[in-house]
């Protein structure tokens, strides 16, 4: 009988500057644990107990960063520490992270950082000592990811392709409704302004109520100017919404505001939510400042 890994490890190593910060970061939004410059030592204390006890559970997904600043390092040590751990019972692979000396020195002249192994040193002779030093792991890794020239979007699309990583992993969607009067909300990505709308809050008999109550939502609805607005937000929405996906953001914050943030906002914010249940993000509301009022 067949028995299904209860692990899922990737080893993350490369030449330095090829994006393996980047890459680990990106892995642990898609639930990894990630744990950068492990001694080689410790590897084995690490994972076997997750290949050992075919109880083990939930499903562990690690990520672990090597790299020649690793204590213990050499290509044969690393190569034989994985060959130890008999990770039948794990979905294991080492992802090697590559780039051209170009691209490299420009990044480390971007950025005025010194190259790990050349303190002293112009940064090309610290790039040429790691690829030897690294040679062998390449060879034997299973994917070899070369980060020349992209941008940092198109670095993480390849890694998610690469690794594919999109099954797990969808876009999560945050919408905010706010009241201008108590400040904008640092974190909204997109913000859209609803007090064109007609306010119920000069009706004695509708302000104290709020935007999630049917009498609200009537007067708001009946508003001419809602349908229009809403009908050309979804129409804007609905094609941008894939493409911050694709751009590699996994989380989105889109926010309405009106006066106090009671009525009006509220009630975009809930439709707004409502639309998005046809779609396959992740959604989550907030009503910043319902309870201020």
């Amino acid at each position: 009988m067949r028995i299904e890994p209860k692990a899922e490890i990737i080893i993350v190593t490369g030449l330095s500057g090829a994006g393996r910060s980047t890459c680990l970061k990106l892995l642990e939004d898609y639930n990894f644990e990630a744990i950068d410059n492990l001694p080689l030592t410790l590897m084995s204390n690490l994972f076997s107990p997750l290949i050992s006890n075919p109880e083990t559970e939930p499903q562990k997904k690690i990520a672990v960063g090597v790299d020649p600043r690793t204590r213990g390092f050499s290509a044969q040590s690393l190569l034989d520490t994985l060959e130890k751990l008999e990770l039948e019972k794990a979905k294991f692979y080492v992802v090697f992270l590559d780039c051209n000396d170009a691209s490299l020195i420009r990044r480390f002249t971007e950025t005025r950082r010194k190259h790990p192994l050349a303190i002293d040193r112009p940064v090309s002779d610290g790039i040429k000592t790691e690829r030897k030093l690294l040679e062998g792991v390449r060879q034997a890794a299973d994917f070899i990811i070369d980060s020349s020239n992209l941008t940092l979007p198109q670095f993480q699309t390849l890694v998610k392709n690469t690794l594919n990583l999109e099954k797990s992993k969808e876009l999560t969607v945050t919408v905010i409704s706010f009241g201008f009067r108590h400040g904008l909300p640092r974190e909204a990505d997109m913000i859209f302004d609803v007090r064109f709308l007609t306010n119920p809050h000069y009706d004695p008999k509708l302000r104290p109520l709020d935007g999630r109550q049917d009498e609200i939502r009537k007067f708001i609805a009946n508003d001419p100017a809602f349908q229009i607005f809403f009908d050309n937000l979804t129409k804007l929405l609905d094609p941008l919404l894939p493409k911050y996906a694709e751009e590699g953001k996994s989380y989105l914050t889109i926010a309405f505001g009106c006066t106090g943030g009671k009525h009006r906002s509220v009630f975009v914010a809930e439709k707004f939510v409502h639309w998005l249940k046809k779609s396959d993000y992740i959604l989550s509301t907030r009503h910043r400042d319902l309870t201020i009022n």
